[in-house]
């Protein structure tokens, strides 16, 4: 069974239910191994100095972020624990919202809620509460590092916890030359939009995603399976992973109580100046993160082609 990525809380108002974070999908991309042409040996990517052509040891390696062509700051470990978000045990969700008002652009990557021993009442509560209002929960969660936008959504039996895209990493479909005004302006006639929706018609079926495969995928294994047989190849059989130690428990729960309470507390005053000051804070924290990600992301990219160049040389 899959591992936890981590445990602790769900929490909205004062309800607090202890849950596992689960990987919601599954990697099912074929991956590849590179190998030299000559002796079939892996190749192994170095870390060398885009001048000298030198191995750089991991003690020597340092993230900088490239503010001008050429010109770099250091940017040292503690610099980045520092900007790092305290919570990491806990999806704090701060509003509820209609499902339907979140663009599919927003959504990204699926988790799965697992209850704790003993956690099932508080979780049910949220999980049919949210199938009966439409609503779905908006919360901040740290995963390993980063804190992430989320959304708590109800799906069947789970509570799924569904990354979501900070609008600033989404493009403005305006910034593109898209096709503005009437139809008929197009010369789309009334005609040739009937013929449209009867196409579509015929066309419309039920969602079922069981009946979908990725066929390259498929059709690659194929011609692998072929190739391995021919050379007489085994597959080595995967090992299981380990069952993950349910450890959380929770004692029994005055939920009215509870609720009670968390209702009247969000019947409150508007929020003081101190937290408009926190949310500066917090976005210039988002706006340093995002322009080290940047950083790191070139320098491992000159990395790995000063490495391309020091494999062709030691070739020659």
């Amino acid at each position: 069974m899959a591992r936890p990525i981590w445990t602790g809380t769900l929490s909205f108002g004062l309800l607090n239910v202890p849950v596992s974070l689960m990987s919601g999908e599954r990697k099912v991309d074929l991956h590849f191994r590179m190998l030299d042409s000559r002796d079939k040996k892996p190749i192994r990517y170095e870390r060398v100095n885009a001048e000298t052509g030198e191995e750089v040891p991991w003690k020597d390696v340092v993230k900088a972020f490239e503010y001008d062509k050429g010109s770099y700051v250091v940017v040292e470990q503690e610099d980045i624990r520092s900007a790092a978000p305290e919570s990491h045990e806990a999806v704090e969700v701060e509003a509820f919202v209609d499902a339907d008002v979140i663009a599919p652009q927003y959504f990204e990557k699926p988790y799965v809620l697992v209850p704790a021993k003993k956690a099932e009442k508080g979780y049910v509560l949220l999980r049919e509460t949210l199938k009966t209002t439409g609503q779905v929960g908006i919360a901040r969660v740290v995963i390993r590092t980063r804190e992430y936008l989320s959304a708590v959504m109800a799906q069947g039996d789970a509570l799924v916890l569904m990354l979501l895209r900070y609008p600033q990493e989404l493009v403005d479909p305006a910034d593109y030359n898209l096709p503005t005004g009437a139809p008929a302006s197009y010369r789309i006639t009334a005609k040739e939009k009937d013929m449209a929706k009867q196409l579509i018609a015929s066309m419309s079926g039920k969602w079922t995603p069981d009946d979908y495969e990725d066929e390259f995928r498929k059709r690659l294994q194929a011609v692998i399976r072929k190739k391995m047989k021919s050379k007489g190849a085994l597959a080595k059989a995967e090992d299981n992973e380990p069952e993950a130690d349910e450890e959380a428990t929770t004692n029994v729960v005055d939920f009215m109580s509870l609720l009670q309470k968390s209702i009247a507390s969000n019947k409150r005053t508007p929020a003081k100046k101190g937290a408009a000051k926190k949310s500066t804070k917090a976005a210039a924290t988002k706006s340093a993160k995002k322009a080290t990600g940047k950083a790191t992301k070139k320098a491992a990219r000159k990395t790995k082609k000063a490495g391309k160049k020091t494999a062709a040389r030691k070739a020659g």
